[in-house]
């Protein structure tokens, strides 16, 4: 959960990539995915105090609402049983962006008021949040576009996540997953948690300009090749 924290605090996403898989060597994986979105939740709240002043408050509004729309076709493709295809694909898709940023070539841009990225990139994460609980690598790849530094990059994503995690959370409540167990974990976690927060914003501000897009991009590929190898995998 150290690590876990420590990424997300000083990236603004990831945690739950490390988190979860770890967890789940120790305890179940239905205690361990609302764990992670506790923790997530603590870290956005953390987050969003500090550093509210940096949050582009419209994108992540509008990120939020467009995320609702698509969280049905991510719970119908759940069900369709077409899922390692879109899972395949959506990898495909993250790893070339990613392949492309990282061998130095210039990103699209989008400005202030691109409403098609804006719109279309918190509908992708509805669609990856209801399908597979993994909002993160669209709204990465937004901020990324949108050239933000790495201060507000990390404070717009918490003020989604915020919110998005909350709603998580309450939905693990009435499926009957927040057992005591959850909170147990919780609560020895934040000792060490809490620490991380903290020692990530130091390393946040410490990441300027095309350094701290190196590493999203290489987050971003991490997460596409996951992506592609529980699809052939499966």
């Amino acid at each position: 959960m150290f690590l876990a924290t420590l990424v997300r605090s000083a990236f603004g996403f990831g945690e739950s990539l490390i988190a979860v898989p770890l967890l789940a060597f120790r305890i179940p994986l239905e205690v361990a995915a609302p764990l992670s979105v506790l923790i997530s939740i603590t870290v956005a709240s953390i987050v969003v105090v500090q550093d509210w002043k940096k949050i582009h408050v419209g994108s992540a509004s509008w990120l939020i609402l467009s995320t609702l729309a698509g969280i049905p076709l991510g719970l119908l493709m759940l069900t369709s049983g077409n899922d390692l295809i879109v899972k395949a694909g959506l990898g495909v898709i993250i790893i070339a962006f990613s392949i492309y940023s990282l061998t130095g070539r210039k990103a699209v841009a989008v400005k202030a008021g691109g409403w098609s990225w804006l719109l279309g990139c918190g509908f992708c994460a509805g669609i990856l949040g209801g399908a597979y609980g993994l909002n993160g690598p669209p709204l990465v790849i937004y901020g990324a576009m949108r050239r933000w530094t790495a201060q507000h990059f990390r404070a717009t994503l918490q003020g989604y996540f915020l919110p998005a995690s909350i709603v998580g959370m309450v939905g693990y409540w009435l499926a009957g997953l927040w057992v005591p167990a959850v909170t147990y974990y919780y609560l020895i976690s934040l000792p060490l948690a809490l620490p991380a927060i903290f020692l990530g914003r130091i390393l946040n501000h410490r990441l300027h300009g095309e350094s701290f897009y190196k590493y999203i991009y290489m987050g971003l590929l991490a997460i596409g090749i996951s992506f592609l190898f529980q699809a052939i995998s499966s």
